[in-house]
């Protein structure tokens, strides 16, 4: 009787079912929390004078005197606190905004649809369009020149400026998506429209109740991915290479020349430098709870001191209205990629070219052919390995019966709160021992750090909302779990599938730090090789390589969403009954 309930229940606690989820949690420790922490330990090492490869096995302090003693040191780091810490503070704001202003005419899907533009593109990508559209010679100063008088490109620095504007834009257009479709997602889990009628109906306007009732109840939901935003957004490389200010830079870029060097004594302050970034991200974070912490303080005194006078429209509309500009210098960067890698002749001061040509485009064979195979090679095996490890961790729950618990989410957000550059020299230096450093296998490792955290987030909610009368039928039915699997859960659970697919191609073809350091630059990529090219003087060639960087992931996420269509294009027949019904 027993066995036939456990039959009929489908999913009944069994020591298999245990038995890969523990084989699927030593796979992620041993595959990526592990690396990560003995990178982070060779390159605290390094930091603190232990690289017996350059013979320094000496403990000390001179790598820090030697980091100290680097010229801009200190306004490297006024920069990296103020792009970081500004760029996640405007995106949060602009964020909250948007959504409270658009939240009950946009749902999730529909929002993931109209967003997917900006999170499918490449930060670098996004950074090279956004340069093009922003410098002296741009598309704003063509725009501006009639009216300015201006009969040559204005003497502007309005890409790597001193104060890291361009690269906070950069940032805004990249993480302000993510936001807010991470807050329409957390609004699916709040009563929103209930609270919204009980406060109108207390007398309170709509923008108060967003902001004294629904924002903090959406923030706990939302804090991990905004910690994330912060981590990367004070440790960006390749959008600050493009964008950021060139002398000083922001302290990653420093750091990146420094492993750069011919020297190899700057391995040292390098290291030193890289470690306290990681603290620098760490201290953040610490401001960000204690800014938690005084935010809730502050609120309940606002919240019992009452008033209904004050309105919150204004700054809703202003806000919404901002993030559309945002949204509209990206949409303009990523169409100023595709028209410099098809312009030919192009003079001041206008709108676009006088004459077009493929030229840039028709020697693949020499160019960007071999990075192009590359980037779908590690796109692709990078993403069947993180696919394959998430449906393994989700199906060994099924299984087991259990739930993901706080340390298995903490697990998955390790690479993603922890800078690159503070543990991948470390990570290459083990490489380099151990004779993996330099081939496509030790790059896919790399970029799977990064890749696996995306899809498993993606894809954990979509299969645990899978109804469980499904694979209870199955089991009824004398299916076993493996066959439950594939003929069951898998089927039904397509489009979560590809869209994780998509979601890691894009991922994978955005990795420049990983890519640099595993490949020990014998990999070439289109995104390593776009971010060379941007200082280039050749804006045709850049184009290409930028246009097939950012164009890769839309084809893959356009992929996601046609091969469901058309794997299910029966459906609609059959469920309205279709002829002889």
């Amino acid at each position: 009787m027993g066995a036939a309930l456990h039959a009929v229940s489908g999913v009944a606690p069994s020591s298999p079912g245990r038995a890969l989820r523990l084989v699927v949690l030593l796979a992620v420790a041993g595959g990526v929390i592990l690396p990560i922490l003995a990178g982070l330990w060779e390159t605290a090492r390094a930091g603190f004078g232990i690289l017996p490869a350059i013979g320094a096995e000496t403990l000390s302090l001179d790598p820090w005197r030697m980091l100290a003693d680097l010229p801009g040191l200190g306004t490297s780091l006024k920069l990296t606190l103020l792009t970081g810490l500004g760029a996640t503070a405007l995106a949060l704001v602009l964020a909250a905004g948007t959504c409270a202003a658009v939240h009950g005419r946009m749902s999730v899907r529909a929002g993931g649809r109209l967003l997917t533009p900006f999170l499918a593109a490449p930060h670098a990508a996004v950074a090279i369009g956004l340069a093009f559209v922003l410098s002296p010679s741009g598309w704003i100063a063509r725009a501006l020149a009639p009216l300015a008088g201006w009969d040559r490109p204005p003497m502007l620095i309005t890409v790597n400026d001193p104060w890291g504007g361009a690269l906070i834009l950069g940032l805004l257009v990249k993480e302000v998506p993510f936001l807010l479709l991470v807050m329409l997602s957390a609004l699916s889990q709040i009563a929103v429209a209930r609270h919204i009628a009980i406060g109108r109906a207390l007398g309170y306007g709509r923008g108060i109740v967003w902001v004294k009732v629904i924002l903090p109840q959406v923030w706990p939901l939302i804090r991990l991915p905004v910690m994330v935003v912060l981590a990367y957004s004070l440790s960006v490389v390749d959008m600050a290479l493009i964008l950021g200010p060139s002398n000083p830079p922001t302290l990653a870029v420093m750091l990146l020349r420094l492993f750069s060097a011919p020297d190899t004594a700057m391995l040292l302050p390098a290291s030193a430098g890289a470690v306290l970034q990681g603290v620098l991200v760490a201290l953040s974070f610490g401001l960000l709870l204690l800014v938690e912490r005084g935010g809730k303080r502050v609120g309940l005194w606002w919240l019992r001191r009452g008033g209904r006078g004050l309105s919150a429209e204004p700054g809703l509309m202003l806000t919404s209205g901002v993030t559309a500009t945002v949204m509209i210098a990206g949409a303009l960067g990523m169409l100023a990629l595709v028209v410099w890698s098809l312009a030919w002749r192009w003079s001041w001061p206008g709108m676009l070219p006088e004459s077009w040509s493929l030229r840039a485009w028709m020697a693949p064979g020499t160019g960007w052919g071999r990075a192009l195979w590359h980037t779908v090679l590690l796109a692709f095996a990078t993403t069947g390995l993180a696919l394959a490890l998430a449906v393994a961790w989700l199906e060994g729950e099924d299984r087991a019966r259990m739930r993901r618990a706080r340390w298995a989410e903490a697990l998955i957000y390790l690479p993603l709160l922890v800078p690159q550059i503070a543990f991948l020299y470390g990570l290459n230096v083990l490489f380099l021992r151990f004779d993996l450093s330099g081939g496509m296998a030790a790059v896919v490792w790399a970029q799977a750090l990064f890749v696996f955290p995306y899809v498993m987030i993606a894809l954990s909610d979509p299969w645990r909302a899978l109804d469980p009368g499904l694979p209870r039928a199955a089991a009824a039915l004398g299916a076993g779990p493996w066959r439950r699997l594939w003929a069951v859960k898998l089927p039904v659970l397509l489009t979560p599938l590809l869209t994780a697919a998509a979601i890691g191609v894009a991922v994978s073809v955005a990795q420049y730090l990983p890519t640099l350091f595993m490949g020990a630059g014998r990999i070439a990529t289109l995104t390593t090789e776009a971010v060379t090219l941007s200082s280039s003087s050749d804006r045709r060639v850049t184009g290409v390589y930028a246009t097939l960087q950012a164009g890769l992931p839309f084809a893959v996420y356009a992929a996601a969403f046609l091969i469901p269509v058309l794997a299910h294009r029966n459906r609609r027949g059959l469920q309205g009954g279709g002829p002889g019904a």
